[in-house]
């Protein structure tokens, strides 16, 4: 039998705010739903919008992040696989779920309420200075801004990793 192959990469903006719980085993779990805009041009040739609603499963610690620094409106990507399962309602219904199960989510943008984070428009990288200077302090081992004049190609930069 060949082996499958189940990934699934979203990226779009939450729908609403994050919903986490905890298990018995007191283990985090947020649902999030993303929506993802697409476009396409119907027979006339008008630009036809609509956004897909994808329920996105987040467990563990990455879930209480979800939960501390994601709003909705907040975009994100999400990489993970699909998932479907099935449940009994309490009316004794088979009911039947797809949702993508997040091996990990990246915040895109800034934190809008404090300013912290980062922002397009304001941070711009080793253009706009040293990440030292913007307080970032030790969280970086080596910041490439600092690096003296590139040197010959004959020779090797001296990057400590």
């Amino acid at each position: 039998m060949a082996r499958g192959f189940n990934k699934a990469i979203l990226m779009g903006n939450l729908a609403r705010d994050p919903e986490v719980r905890y298990t018995t085993s007191k283990q985090a779990v947020a649902k999030l739903t993303v929506a993802v805009n697409r476009q396409w041009k119907n027979r006339d040739g008008e630009v036809q919008d609509q956004a897909d609603f994808i329920p996105v499963v987040v467990w563990g610690s990455q879930a209480e992040n979800c939960e501390r620094y994601l709003r909705k409106g907040s975009p994100v990507l999400v990489e993970g696989r699909i998932q479907v399962r099935n449940y009994e309602s309490g009316t004794g219904e088979r009911r039947w779920v797809t949702e993508v199960v997040a091996q990990g989510v990246t915040f895109l943008g800034a934190r809008k309420e404090s300013g912290e984070g980062f922002s397009p428009d304001t941070d711009t990288g080793s253009r706009g200075g040293s990440l030292r200077e913007k307080g970032f302090g030790d969280e970086f081992v080596m910041d490439i801004s600092e690096m003296d004049d590139v040197k010959d190609e004959g020779e090797d930069a001296d990057i400590p990793f």
